[in-house]
């Protein structure tokens, strides 16, 4: 909401459905901010004082502030460039992991994918395409799976994550 804080922004969910205190409150939001990696005087600042990838930061303060089990990502690295992203990425997976998290990912990136999914649905046409691991996936002899993830994008963000790069096609 572009007329809060990102502290009011991050605090929504909470004053809407909890009874807590505005100090128990208070305290939360502070936590949350600071697990997306954000400083805390960003708390008081309104969002069009934040940066792209600051703001996407918030919106995941404010996801993970009701502790989800389940958290959705629509997008979560589109228009940031490269090294805000991978370190999004990176954010993403040690919240996966200190708060047991279960992440579900609509995207396009590719580096994305190979960083952080362990498993992939691909969707085209209206149908499923393919499921699996990305190393499965990319293995795939299906022509739309081998398009997607052996092209020149697909090879190089496979490469840029370790993986062994698959034959050309």
């Amino acid at each position: 909401f572009s007329s809060m804080t990102l502290a009011q922004n991050v605090a929504v969910p909470l004053r809407e459905h909890t009874a807590l205190s505005a100090g128990l409150i208070r305290d939360i939001v502070a936590l949350k901010i600071a697990l997306v990696g954000l400083p805390p005087d960003s708390a008081a600042k309104f969002p069009r004082e934040l940066s792209g990838g600051m703001r996407r930061r918030a919106a995941l303060a404010r996801a993970i502030v009701m502790d989800p089990e389940l958290l959705f990502l629509d997008e979560p690295t589109a228009g940031l460039d490269p090294m805000i992203a991978a370190g999004f990425d990176d954010l993403v997976l040690d919240l996966k992991r200190m708060l047991g998290l279960t992440v579900v990912m609509v995207t396009h990136d590719l580096d994305s994918l190979w960083r952080i999914a362990d498993r992939v649905a691909l969707l085209g046409d209206g149908r499923l395409l393919g499921m699996g691991t990305m190393e499965q996936l990319a293995a795939s002899d299906d022509p739309a799976l081998r398009d997607y993830f052996r092209g020149p994008r697909g090879r190089a963000a496979q490469l840029n994550h370790g993986e062994r790069e698959l034959p050309r096609d």
